[in-house]
């Protein structure tokens, strides 16, 4: 099935979602709460963009009523062609316990790609990845288009103990670099991943960057005033509960600047989820 474009934000044509049931493929059980779900889902994977996210819904029953967003984590090839695509998640509530114990062969609602996507750089720009925790969903698509395009890639990512930092070896082989951050210093500094960052960004004067990051709001705010702070462009991807992810509830909008003193709120599923980081509004909050 071919994509239909739509006008997008500023102006942009963006493929048209599409709603399919899609095949689990595999279930890859990283922790006792963390898995990779690979779903069959070829339509949604040839048009997503990183940073670009699905909704979601597993079983065939009322339970859950809402379907919940999903990064798109990446997009699996054979022979060169999209096929299918996988999602990163930690079980909390209802809807991801059922992706957590999904098996091959089950059926999950997915709808997508929807949202703006994040802005590729090209060389002599690096490109730095932020991940706090779950935040590392967006983060594998983006690093495979950007080293595509020979662009230098360093993943910043932190967690509260090493055994949350997943797919290390994934990253490494593609040629990313690793800078890794653990609250209890069981692996890379002890602390913060705006530790490690903050220690790149003093020694990178004369080096043109893009900060990209996703992970909870306080990180996500840390991370565009750092950058901001540096001269540094960032984008960050907001996380935000959404009841439809096509714009109809607004239960998911974000504060925008309108100049140095005022701010209005725009829908992250259409607006975002990913934003420069430097027009949020973050003192709203």
């Amino acid at each position: 099935m071919g994509s239909v474009l739509k006008p997008g934000p500023e102006g942009i044509l963006t493929p048209m979602p599409v709603d399919v049931e899609a095949r689990v493929i595999r279930n890859t059980r990283l922790s006792s709460d963390y898995n990779v779900l690979a779903l069959a889902a070829p339509d949604i994977a040839a048009a997503a963009a990183p940073g670009q996210f699905v909704m979601v819904k597993p079983g065939r029953g009322c339970t859950p009523l809402l379907r919940r967003p999903f990064s798109v984590f990446e997009v699996l090839r054979t022979n060169g062609r999209a096929d299918g695509l996988t999602l990163l998640s930690k079980r909390v509530g209802v809807t991801t316990e059922m992706l957590f114990e999904a098996v091959e062969g089950d059926v999950v609602s997915c709808l997508g790609p929807l949202g703006r996507p994040y802005t590729a750089v090209d060389p002599p720009v690096e490109a730095w990845m932020v991940a706090g925790g779950v935040g590392l969903a967006p983060f594998a698509a983006l690093a495979e288009l950007l080293r595509a395009r020979g662009t230098s890639v360093t993943l910043f990512y932190g967690a509260r103990t090493s055994g949350e930092l997943f797919y290390l070896d994934w990253f490494r082989d593609r040629g990313v670099r690793l800078a890794l951050a653990t609250e209890d210093g069981s692996l890379g500094d002890r602390g913060r991943v705006t530790l490690p960052l903050e220690r790149a960004l003093q020694r990178a004067a004369a080096r043109e960057v893009m900060v990209y990051a996703c992970g909870p709001e306080p990180m996500l705010e840390a991370v565009a005033r750092m950058a901001a702070s540096y001269r540094r462009r960032s984008e960050v991807s907001v996380e935000r509960v959404m009841g439809c992810g096509l714009g109809g509830c607004y239960s998911c909008v974000v504060p925008v600047r309108d100049g140095p003193n005022g701010h209005h709120y725009v829908r992250s599923c259409l607006g975002g989820p990913v934003f420069a980081g430097d027009d949020i509004a973050w003192d709203a909050h």
